[in-house]
């Protein structure tokens, strides 16, 4: 049980929330953590679509998630909420898939007036599947890159990010050492 699992909940091929997810995958690497990605793309449309509990893939990345250490998810904000193929995909996950691990929440969006979406629907779904939430990051568009191997542009928020991202490894080692 020592992996981190980063989740993206970006449907698209071309997401400013999973390129900087796979900047933080980098930056925990280079850390000596092993990282598994996971995206809503692996999984079968129809799997998530008709909430197919039994399915090959979903029973796969619930293994993979139920021996993480720690967990991120991110995604971009859709009417002032997390994806919804992200929510149906953790709809067809098990209830307590993210028992008593620490857990950072992660939104991208084009305007700061959806900042709070991080606060009142990425959360509380963290929270019912039992995961320890941690501050969370919000990023504007504006300062992601897609293109640049940092894709942080702004100095402010990718101090931020990289605060909140060594709590979470602390969190995520301490989990370790308790098992």
């Amino acid at each position: 049980m020592s992996d981190i699992v980063i989740i993206s909940g970006s449907p698209s091929i071309s997401s400013r929330s999973e390129r900087v997810l796979h900047y933080l995958g980098s930056i925990l690497e280079k850390e000596h953590l092993p990282v598994t990605h996971i995206s809503v793309k692996d999984v079968n449309a129809e799997d998530l679509m008709f909430g197919n509990f039994n399915s090959l893939d979903v029973k796969r990345i619930a293994k993979i998630i139920e021996n993480a250490s720690g967990v991120i998810v991110g995604t971009p904000v859709y009417k002032a909420a997390y994806s919804g193929v992200l929510k149906a995909l953790f709809d067809i996950l098990p209830q307590d898939i993210l028992q008593d691990k620490p857990v950072l929440p992660l939104m991208t969006g084009g305007s700061s007036s959806h900042m709070l979406a991080l606060e009142y629907s990425l959360k509380p779904l963290l929270a019912s599947l039992k995961g320890q939430n941690l501050k969370g990051l919000y990023f504007l568009d504006e300062h992601i890159d897609k293109t640049a191997e940092n894709p942080i542009r702004d100095e402010e928020t990718l101090i931020r990010t990289k605060k909140q991202l060594f709590y979470f490894i602390e969190k995520a080692e301490n989990k370790v050492k308790i098992l």
